[in-house]
């Protein structure tokens, strides 16, 4: 990123933007100090564009790829790290999965690369359409946020344009999902069953789609800088598409900071929940959101367990669940106060771009490119810790757990 090579005008970006460049794309974030599309030459676009496809795939699928290529055995370590990076119960058939991954990103992304070509042949030369096509298809499956539309745009050109935001959309839909759904999904037909895993990531991704375009579609419905000025097609298709990109896409056709302040917000919640695990997205994850509703609902019933799916869950996923949204609030809550010290912005907007960042999605009020130095800094700390999760750092970070000897006597408090 910092190589004269890697820029238009042959000056290379300094070592904090060029690392905040890095970390987005490797974070599959999208939040950028410059603008991709006329900042960089075609070597430092796809420098992003290979970094994005590490880091979407993560970093153990591919170095487990090369060692399959190479014909190495997997040992039972490595394995074991798989099973973790995958959220697997169990090390069987992990390997297949991860050729599995491989193979469903490259024809997802070659299929979607062929579908933008030939809406694109239609504004750009043969070349640069294939180009664009092939650029945006692996960054919308990988959730990453980067584009070439130019001058921070992202996609505003294509508001109510049906085939580019359809096929955006089901780019990011698929790549949010979670590999073990694809690979449920595409052997639905021979098994003729879904594991309570898929159908909850399935139910959840459905429901905040659906919602959050309702929320979108009413909130600005009459706001002339964002939906207003469109036709009624296009007004649903800019609502549907800024509901499914803040799960961790953050791509656009809108003026996310022209929003209204309530829209702003509601998006912040969906950046949060974020994509589902064993996916190229970030945020708490579906799943853990949907035990957190499942526990509300059942303490409001009256009821002991949360049961999804006719399936009772066991107590030491609702801890997981909330444990990791409490670090998780407690990281953006930090960020934010610390930015709000250092940053002369709105509250609203820094706690927006703590939230993207965190949830490595790459929304932007046009907050990025005015960061100071200690900002961006703090802000692709942010990514890294979004991207390798709470838990994850937390885990590293603690001592060897000793074994209990003892338990304390129960006691009592009152909740509420």
């Amino acid at each position: 990123m910092s190589l004269p090579i890697s820029a238009r005008d042959g000056n290379g970006l300094g070592f904090v933007d060029a690392l905040f460049t890095a970390t987005s794309a490797v974070c599959v974030t999208g939040l950028t100090v410059v603008d991709t599309g006329t900042y960089f030459s075609l070597f430092g676009q796809l420098v992003i564009l290979f970094l994005i496809q590490i880091g979407g795939l993560g970093f153990m699928t591919m170095s487990t790829l090369i060692a399959l290529v190479l014909r190495k055995r997997i040992s039972l370590k490595e394995r074991l790290i798989l099973q973790e990076a995958m959220n697997q119960g169990s090390m069987e058939g992990i390997v297949r999965l991860i050729r599995k991954v491989f193979v469903y990103s490259i024809v997802i992304e070659l299929a979607g690369a062929a579908l933008l070509t030939a809406r694109w042949a239609f504004d750009f030369s043969p070349g640069r359409a294939a180009y664009m096509g092939l650029f945006h298809a692996v960054s919308l499956f990988n959730n990453a946020g980067f584009d070439l539309t130019g001058g921070f745009r992202s996609l505003t050109g294509y508001a109510d344009d049906a085939a580019v935001n359809v096929i955006a959309m089901l780019l990011i839909i698929l790549g949010g999902l979670g590999f073990i759904v694809l690979s449920e999904l595409a052997e639905y037909r021979r098994t003729r069953k879904l594991s309570l895993h898929a159908k909850v990531v399935l139910t959840m991704s459905g429901l905040l789609i659906a919602i959050g375009a309702i929320v979108v579609f009413v909130f600005e419905y009459t706001n002339p800088r964002t939906l207003g000025e469109l036709n009624p097609f296009g007004k649903v298709l800019a609502a549907f598409f800024q509901s499914v990109s803040p799960r961790s896409a953050g791509v656009s056709t809108i003026d996310i900071a022209s929003l209204r302040q309530a829209t702003q917000f509601f998006l912040i919640i969906l950046m949060f929940i974020g994509a589902s695990p064993g996916s190229t997205g970030g945020g708490i994850k579906t799943t853990t959101f949907m035990v957190l509703v499942g526990a509300v609902i059942a303490m409001l019933r009256g009821k002991e367990d949360i049961v999804l799916f006719r399936y009772r869950l066991e107590k030491n996923r609702i801890f997981k669940a909330l444990t990791i949204t409490l670090l998780a609030l407690f990281v953006i809550v930090f960020v934010t106060m610390v930015l709000s010290t250092t940053e002369n912005h709105h509250f609203l907007k820094i706690l927006f771009e703590v939230t993207s960042a965190f949830g490595t999605v790459g929304f932007s009020m046009g907050l990025t490119p005015e960061l100071t130095v200690f900002g961006k800094v703090v802000i692709t700390l942010t990514m890294f810790v979004g991207r390798l999760g709470p838990v994850t750092l937390a885990y590293a970070l603690q001592p060897k757990p000793e074994k209990e000897l003892y338990r304390h006597p129960e006691g009592k408090i009152i909740i509420g």
